[in-house]
């Protein structure tokens, strides 16, 4: 596959090892104003990027990945979305706090996203070339000429000719949109590259050039990578560290290697038993977490995935929220019903705090709300009770 060449806007050489992080998300709160109710989209989301690092971002649909992604670019609808606590640095400098100036600079120079619906990311109305050219000549200063031909050239990086460059998005296929898509992300060379299920509308053959395309620029050029998808198969290619998102919140992170060898959340080990495995018996069937990602709205203060779970323990996970505690370097998790030391005493803690709350005022039980499911579930895979490793 051809390298990407692309003339620099300066010649200043990439800084590698800085241990600050590159994105600094902490307890970020977003709320949806809907005809209907309040959407709690994110609730408390904590997450750093390291510069050069892949970060895998998985959860099922709803659970607040793409706004996530969208608020890393301040781009959230300022009419619907309120952030209502949490702030996003990126270099250090809120993203909320950036003049419309400095948000230009930073959106397709410094961070480019590859959005999940090619349909609506292209504009209509211009060429492809030229919606990859406009980027190159705003942030990678050519005129006019050398842009039209790096576009040229980035389109056959995808696997598109290069002659199609004066096309319009509607000559193209969806699959073949999504490559202009990440052609023009990856045109400007960016520090962090947001891919929101980028593949998703790729056929295998053009999904490993893409990803091999990705792996080739992250080492060349240090950029990070927020990877967006429901494929753990191209995380465990793709990511160094995995986060395990569920109803707005973080509920496991670790090492890619960690996660897969050593899951410890209930909804991760779920994840990954509904995973085909080389090896695997044909008669075997896959795992299938029982149930649906509940809608985001009125949410009793109670663990999100209470209804799927079956190590929950009443009285506690239908009272209270778990946070993100470490387990061991680097791997954190939000669970009560853990056997690790940190879990067991911030479940102590919260035990506490429930019984002198009982004491005073009796409080209702929230596995009395609406929608709960019934109580008997399946097992999630890596539980004692399930008898699987």
């Amino acid at each position: 596959m051809p390298k990407i060449n692309v003339v620099k806007a300066d010649d200043s050489p990439v800084i590698k090892g800085n241990p600050a992080p590159l994105v600094d998300i902490r307890d970020l709160v977003v709320e949806f104003k809907t005809e209907r109710s309040l959407v709690h989209a994110l609730n408390g989301v904590n997450l750093q990027i390291k510069q050069g690092e892949s970060l895998g971002l998985v959860g099922e649909a709803g659970a607040g990945k793409t706004t996530t992604a969208l608020g890393i670019l301040n781009l959230m609808s300022p009419q619907a979305a309120k952030v209502k606590d949490g702030d996003i640095r990126y270099s250090g400098k809120s993203v909320f706090q950036m003049s419309n100036r400095e948000l230009l600079e930073m959106r397709g120079g410094k961070v480019s996203m590859i959005f999940q619906n090619p349909l609506t990311s292209l504009n209509p109305v211009f060429t492809v070339g030229e919606q990859i050219a406009v980027l190159l000549r705003k942030h990678m200063k050519m005129n006019r000429r050398q842009a039209m031909i790096e576009a040229s050239k980035l389109l056959e990086m995808v696997g598109i000719s290069g002659t199609r460059v004066n096309d319009y998005p509607h000559q193209f296929s969806g699959g073949m949109r999504q490559r202009v898509g990440i052609a023009a992300a990856l045109a400007c060379r960016p520090e962090l590259l947001i891919a929101d299920e980028p593949t998703t509308a790729l056929d295998v053959t053009i999904q490993a050039q893409i990803l091999e395309l990705m792996k080739e620029l992250q080492k060349d050029f240090n950029m990070a990578i927020l990877f967006i998808t429901h494929d753990l198969g191209v995380v465990a290619k793709m990511c160094d560290r995995v986060a395990v998102m569920y109803l707005g919140k973080i509920v496991e992170s670790a090492d890619a290697s960690e996660i897969y060898a050593n899951p410890q959340h209930p909804y991760t080990r779920g994840l990954i038993g509904s995973v085909h495995k080389i090896g695997s018996k044909k008669e075997e069937r896959l795992f299938s977490i029982e149930g649906t990602v509940p809608l985001a709205m009125n949410l009793p203060k109670a663990c999100g995935f209470y209804d799927r779970c079956d190590v929950r323990v009443e009285g506690l996970c239908n009272r209270a929220e778990p946070e993100l505690v470490e387990i061991a370097p680097g791997h954190k998790i939000a669970c009560f019903n853990c056997p690790h030391e940190a879990c067991r005493e911030q479940r102590a803690r919260v035990e506490a705090s429930l019984a002198g709350k009982s004491a005073s005022t009796p409080e209702k039980d929230a596995s009395d709300t609406a929608g709960r499911q019934k109580d008997t579930v399946k097992s999630i895979p890596g539980n004692k009770e399930d008898g699987r490793k």
